[in-house]
């Protein structure tokens, strides 16, 4: 034992530090696959980073190729989750439902499904009437389309952590919470050990799962993990009378506020275009103003219901808004899975398996080799479109 109190591994295979959904697939796909000795680490509880702050929407429609691959393989497994894991992760598959209020976004989110299409998520646009009668709640002016897909839908994080979490120990894994990760040991472009709060676990390979808190990781063996933590609110409304709970998770895409149902309720969100960067985990009441604008648009309906709870939650932001995926040049085994920009939940199962055959040599079911955490030293960069 620790002076954490926690049981710690004089050594391991590889050490993942980061305890939300990336870190435990990853530790599970690892321990499944018959890599012995994987130890995870997490200065909290499991999922009590990011993770636990998810809206928990879970879908395959993205304007990138790698990313609408990720969504889709992770969608498969949540649909199998609950047989797989023996765990109620509560998914339902209502479909996302975008809301297209000018001519560009039609344009982009036509090429966008044709795209998806191609690579078999059954997206389509939708004439307005028809987003109206999905998702009764909301005000058709100045629409010009939508877009739906009735495979995408909404899930609990905790639950996919705890069952993901449950199957890592049946196989073998430690996972060690309330124990933080202070330093890693280098020696010249190898690593040697990671140093924690309880102690020192020697070992030759690092897994870097820790969303907005990666940067730090980075630098430890010197490598720039361009990830910038962006505060994001969630508010849940009091019981709504009627409530359809077929609703699909409704997206208003110019103004970014969306909706879907929790509960007798629904949670509800948009971004702030007035947020600054940092480690802000407190509410702040200052961008109420231009939600309440978006929701007298959009859902004039919502404008009198009661709220009743809610929390602040940070995105993982990278200059392109996709992920950072791949293993360092600086360093040898410091691998990475970060900067998701808010979808790091939804992808979570697949980057699980990216992650176990980038540890074990393997071809990944899809290329990752454009998400390497250098990339933004070329002349061209591909953003995401699709972000919520």
């Amino acid at each position: 034992m620790t002076r954490t109190g926690r049981e710690l591994p004089s050594k391991a295979s590889v050490v993942i530090i980061g305890g939300g959904v990336m870190g435990v697939s990853t530790a599970y796909n690892l321990a499944a696959a018959g890599v012995c000795d994987v130890a995870l680490l997490e200065k909290e509880a499991l999922g009590a980073g990011s993770t636990s702050k998810a809206a928990g929407g879970v879908r395959a429609q993205f304007s990138d190729r790698i990313n609408i691959a990720l969504g889709l393989r992770s969608l498969e497994m949540f649909r199998h989750f609950r047989e797989r894991f023996e765990q109620e992760i509560d998914l339902h598959q209502v479909g996302y439902l975008f809301l297209l209020d000018s001519p560009e976004s039609v344009a982009t989110f036509e090429r966008n499904v044709a795209l998806q299409n191609g690579l078999g998520v059954p997206s389509r646009m939708i004439p307005v009437d028809e987003a109206k009668r999905m998702s009764p709640l909301i005000s058709t002016e100045g629409l010009l389309g939508a877009v739906y897909a009735p495979t995408d839908g909404h899930c609990t994080p905790e639950s996919v952590v705890l069952g993901y979490a449950s199957a890592a120990r049946r196989n073998g894994a430690k996972l060690i919470t309330s124990c933080a990760a202070i330093g890693i040991e280098t020696d010249g472009d190898r690593i040697v050990a990671v140093n924690t709060e309880g102690g020192r676990i020697e070992t030759d390979t690092v897994i870097c799962t820790t969303g907005a808190w990666s940067r730090q990781i980075g630098e430890w063996v010197g490598v720039d993990l361009p990830v910038s933590p962006l505060r994001r609110q969630i508010l849940i409304t009091e019981p709504i009378p009627g409530l359809d709970a077929a609703t699909p998770f409704t997206i208003d895409f110019g103004t970014s506020l969306y909706f879907h149902c929790e509960g007798r309720g629904l949670l509800l969100g948009m971004s702030d275009p007035d947020e600054t960067p940092g480690f802000k985990l407190t509410r702040s009441d200052s961008w109420l103003p231009g939600l309440g604008k978006a929701i007298a648009r959009r859902t004039p309906a919502l404008s009198d219901v009661g709220i009743a709870s809610g929390w602040a939650g940070l995105y993982e932001m990278t200059p392109d808004h996709n992920a950072l995926i791949g293993e360092a040049a600086e360093v040898r085994r410091f691998l990475y899975a970060t900067g998701f920009s808010g979808h790091g939940f939804l992808m979570g199962p697949a980057v699980g398996e990216v992650m176990r055959d980038l540890y074990l040599g393997r071809q990944p079911f899809v290329d990752v080799s454009g998400l390497h955490a250098g990339r933004f030293a070329d002349a061209e960069i591909r953003p995401e479109l699709n972000i919520v």
